[in-house]
C-alpha cells in the first residue's frame, strides 16, 4: 500500500484521475471501495463519483484448479457428477466471483459463477487493515470529502451480500416474479437445485449486446423501439415494484429473441413506497419547476448530519431549477438532474438512504446506455408518464373523499376555535399575562452589518461621553496641566480624537 501511494505522489495532492489508479493498482477490495464510493454523490464531489464509475471489475482470473476445488467443496462430488463439460477459459473474472460457461448433464447450456477460494478472508483481512489506516489519515485528504468509516461499513455489508449467491438467487426469483407475464422482458433462468453459497447456476444467455447497434439493426430491430422500452421497464421497476436492477450497464443488457434480458441480480436496489412517493413527487417539481416540492422530497428523504438551514435549501435549489427552467422537458438529463440535486444535498450536510445513492448509479448507467442506442429518448417523460399512470390507475375515490371529509371536518373544528384563542390572547395581554417568544434568524451579512452599527453606536457614545467629560475637566483648575489645560482633560480629547481616526480608517480600508 505504501509502495503504490508513493508511487503516485499522493503528498502531492489527489485528484479524481489519481485516486481511480491506486485503487487499480491497490487491488480487488479496493476497486470495490471505489466502486461502493462512486454511488455516494450526496457527500462525494461529483467529479470524484464520474472518474470512479469508470473502475474496471475485471481482474487476473484464478486458475480452473481452484474453480475445480470450489466445485468440489460446495457440492461435495466431483463437478464432472453435475456438469457434461466446462469451458476452463473464464467468460469474465470480477473481485469477488468468475463466470465459466458450462453444459449440463442434460445439455442445457449453462453459466456457473464461482466464487474465489478465500476471498471472504482476504476482504475481511483488508477492510480491517482499511478502519486501522483510517485513523491515521490525516485531516487535509479524502477523508475530510466522505465519511471513511461509513463506506467501510457498506462495503462489507455490500459484499457480504454478494459473496452469498444464495441472496442473488433470491433477487433473481423476486425478480422474475415481478416482471412475469412482460411481453418484451426476460431473465435467465435459475438452477436452484445447483446453486448454493459460493456456487450459482443459470441459463447461458447468447442474444446481442444491448449497445451493438449494427447488430440489432441488421437483425430487424428498431433501435428507438428497444430503447423505449428498456427506459419504461427501468421505471417500472423503480416507480412500481421498488425493486430495481442498481448495475443496468452494457453488459448486463442483452437482447434475445426480442426480448430485453436482464442478467446479474447481484447488486440490486430496493424503495419504500414512501420513497417512490418521494421521489414521484421531485420528478413532478422538475417537471413544473416547483421549489417546494423538490424541498418538501429531499427533506422527507434525507438523513441529517446538522439541522439544515430551510432558506438555503430553497436557494440553493432553486438555482438548481434555473440552470433546468429553460430547458424542455423532452432534454432535460434524468442522471444529470440527479447528480446536481446531490451535489445541492452534499452542501446543506444531507445525506440519501442507500437506495437512493444505488437508483442514482443505475439512472447514470441507464442514461449512458439509452444514448448510446436512442439518445433521442427522455426518463424524465417516460417517468412522468408513468407516475400519471400510476396515478390514475390506482386512485382511490372512497379513500380520497374520506380523507378529504377528516381535513374539511378538522378544520372547520380549528376555526370554530380561533374566535376563542383570540379572545384569550387579548384578557391576557389586558391582564400582563401575554409573552410573546419570538426565533428570529439573520442572515451571515445582515448579522455582520448589525454588528459593525452597534459597534459604531458604541464607538460615537464614547467619544461623546470623552469630549463632554474633558470639556467639564478643561473648565475648571485641575493640575497638572498640558499646554494651560488639565492634563486629564487633554488626555480624554486624545483618546478620543483616537477612536474617532480608527472608526474612518477602518470604514476606508472596509470599503477597498
Amino acid at each position: 500500500m505504501t509502495a503504490v501511494l508513493h508511487k503516485y505522489e499522493i503528498t502531492k495532492g489527489l485528484t479524481p484521475e489519481k485516486l481511480r489508479m491506486i485503487l487499480e493498482d491497490l487491488g480487488p477490495t479496493f476497486i470495490k471501495i471505489g466502486q461502493i464510493m462512486s454511488m455516494h454523490s450526496d457527500i462525494l464531489p461529483k467529479r470524484y463519483c464520474d472518474e470512479l464509475m469508470k473502475l474496471r471489475s475485471d481482474v487476473k482470473p484464478m486458475p480452473f484448479s481452484e474453480v475445480s476445488e470450489v466445485l468440489e467443496e460446495s457440492y461435495g462430488c466431483s463437478w464432472g457428477a453435475i456438469f457434461r463439460e466446462i469451458n476452463e477459459k473464464p467468460l469474465g473474472s470480477a473481485s469477488i466471483a468468475q463466470v465459466h460457461k458450462a453444459v449440463l448433464k442434460d445439455g442445457s447450456p449453462v453459466v456457473i459463477k464461482v466464487q474465489r477460494k478465500g476471498i471472504y478472508g482476504i476482504m475481511a483481512r483488508d477492510i480491517a487493515l482499511l478502519r486501522k489506516a483510517v485513523r491515521l489519515l490525516p485531516p487535509v485528504s479524502i477523508k475530510g470529502m466522505v465519511d471513511l468509516d461509513m463506506v467501510l461499513g457498506e462495503l462489507w455489508d455490500v459484499t457480504r451480500e454478494e459473496m452469498n449467491f444464495l441472496t442473488e438467487a433470491a433477487n433473481m426469483e423476486e425478480f422474475a416474479r415481478k416482471n412475469e407475464g412482460i411481453a418484451y422482458v426476460g431473465f435467465p433462468v435459475l438452477y436452484q437445485e445447483y446453486t448454493t453459497i459460493h456456487v450459482l447456476v443459470m441459463e447461458y444467455i447468447d442474444g446481442f449486446n444491448i449497445d451493438d447497434k449494427e447488430t440489432l439493426l441488421a437483425n430487424g430491430y428498431d433501435l428507438k423501439e428497444v430503447g423505449s422500452r428498456l427506459a419504461d421497464h427501468y421505471m417500472k421497476q423503480v416507480m412500481e415494484d421498488g425493486f430495481f436492477h442498481a448495475d443496468p450497464h452494457p453488459g448486463n443488457l442483452r437482447v434475445r429473441d426480442g426480448k430485453i434480458i436482464w442478467i446479474d441480480m447481484g447488486m440490486m436496489g430496493r424503495l419504500t413506497e414512501r420513497d417512490r412517493e418521494y421521489i414521484a413527487l421531485a420528478v413532478r417539481g422538475v417537471a413544473v419547476n416547483d421549489v417546494g416540492l423538490i424541498q418538501e422530497a429531499v427533506m422527507a428523504l434525507g438523513e441529517f448530519k446538522k439541522n439544515p438551514d430551510p432558506s438555503r435549501l430553497y436557494e440553493d435549489i432553486s438555482s438548481l431549477l434555473t440552470k433546468y427552467g429553460t430547458v424542455d422537458m423532452g432534454q432535460i438529463d434524468v442522471a444529470e438532474v440527479m447528480m446536481d440535486l446531490m451535489e445541492v444535498m452534499k452542501e446543506n450536510g444531507i445525506i440519501m438512504p442507500h437506495g437512493l445513492t444505488m437508483l442514482a448509479r443505475g439512472l447514470t448507467h441507464m442514461e449512458g446506455v439509452l444514448a448510446d442506442i436512442a439518445p433521442e429518448i427522455n426518463m424524465v417523460e417516460i417517468a412522468a408518464g408513468r407516475i400519471k399512470e400510476n396515478i390514475i390507475r390506482n386512485f382511490d375515490w372512497k379513500k380520497e373523499l374520506k380523507s378529504g371529509g377528516k381535513t374539511l371536518y378538522r378544520a372547520v373544528q380549528r376555526a370554530l376555535d380561533i374566535p376563542v384563542l383570540v379572545s384569550d390572547a387579548v384578557q391576557g395581554y389586558l391582564k400582563g399575562q401575554t409573552k410573546v417568544n419570538l426565533d428570529l434568524h439573520a442572515s451571515p451579512e445582515l448579522a455582520r452589518l448589525l454588528r459593525r452599527m452597534v459597534q459604531n453606536i458604541v464607538m460615537g457614545l464614547w467619544v461623546m461621553a470623552l469630549l463632554i467629560s474633558s470639556s467639564i475637566i478643561c473648565t475648571t483648575d485641575m493640575k497638572p496641566k498640558i499646554w494651560g489645560i488639565p492634563a486629564l482633560g487633554a488626555f480624554g480629547y486624545v483618546i478620543a480624537f483616537g477612536i474617532v481616526m480608527y472608526v474612518f480608517l477602518k470604514h476606508l480600508f472596509s470599503k477597498k
